[in-house]
């Protein structure tokens, strides 16, 4: 029994199919890289956060590896990256909303997107050589899904909201460009129809159709600017697509658990109270010690291993198309 809403989203997701082809798709070939950044500036939520809070943790397994895909990239070109709040350029803090505060599960520190970039902006500029990453769009899908399962508001009002929040992160994207940042890197919200969370509460086609939503919007609002040459969007929801349905494939042994323990007695990430939360979590404190054949950590973010994954695929599309 289909319902008009999820139907409204993928027929959306088709209509801009073709543009998005033409606008975002992947370089391609053995090109040498001519991409030397001289530092990379990161905004974004938990995905791409790499301990903006005060304790400094990372919603991942904290175990002092490389467990962050943006610190991946950063390192790939020679860049230190450290967060903001010690004199760094990544900006990025766990349940950041594109546009809105308080954050995911009503976190009054998680500073929206917007006010990142204001933040930057404040202090220093974009310049021709820098890369930027940006990477959000997890949070309002939160937001959003836990009011239309709660009932508070309808799925097509959270399919609105979402696709809202999309068009916003792309108006960011053309704030950055028209800045003078010379190489912006734009990664949307995986498909979290596969997450833990959708699993749990069988809400997969809810939680995919709010995805499909936050990233048609996107792509259409930033599809212009490929032709500057200054972006480039990196799909990172095939990329989580293709370990999740081919696990096997990749290293994979659990796709469908959370491999932390570590339960938040508030909201957390979001998802609802007594929840694990990743931002806790370290080696000693997972199910299973090789955790590194999980792919997530919690009910929505990654391990250390699918986020190294990420990285060098991110670093493989900046190289060929820069």
């Amino acid at each position: 029994m289909a319902t008009q809403w999820l139907r409204r989203a993928w027929l959306a997701a088709a209509g801009a199919s073709v543009l998005l082809l033409a606008a975002c798709g992947g370089g391609g070939g053995d090109v040498d890289s001519n991409l030397a950044p001289s530092r990379v500036i990161v905004f974004g939520d938990a995905m791409a956060d790499i301990g903006q809070n005060a304790s400094g943790r990372r919603y991942t397994v904290n175990d002092s590896s490389v467990n962050n895909w943006t610190i991946v990239v950063a390192n790939a070109f020679g860049y230190p990256l450290r967060r903001a709040r010690s004199g760094g350029t990544s900006y990025a803090v766990g349940n950041a909303r594109v546009a809105t505060m308080p954050g995911a599960g009503d976190d009054a520190a998680a500073t929206s997107v917007v006010r990142q970039v204001d933040a930057f902006e404040a202090a220093d500029n974009f310049g021709g050589n820098d890369l930027v990453l940006v990477n959000a769009g997890h949070s309002d899908i939160i937001v959003a899904a836990r009011a239309a399962m709660e009932g508070t508001q309808t799925r097509q009002q959270a399919l609105d909201a979402v696709g809202a929040a999309g068009t916003a992160l792309g108006k960011q994207v053309r704030r950055i460009v028209d800045a003078g940042a010379g190489f912006v890197a734009v990664v949307g919200p995986y498909n979290l129809g596969r997450s833990p969370w959708a699993k749990q509460t069988n809400e997969e086609d809810l939680l995919e159709a709010l995805s499909t939503a936050f990233t048609t919007k996107l792509k259409v609002e930033i599809a212009d600017l490929n032709t500057t040459d200054s972006v480039h969007f990196l799909d990172f929801a095939n990329q989580v697509n293709l370990f999740e349905g081919n696990p096997g494939n990749h290293g994979f042994g659990n796709v469908d658990s959370a491999v932390c323990r570590t339960r938040d007695a508030g909201e957390g990430i979001g998802t609802g109270t007594n929840q694990v939360n990743s931002s806790l979590c370290t080696s000693g404190t997972v199910l299973d010690v090789n955790y590194d054949g999980y792919l997530f950590a919690d009910r929505i973010y990654l391990t250390p291993r699918s986020h190294r994954a990420l990285g060098e695929f991110a670093v493989e599309q900046l190289r060929n198309r820069w």
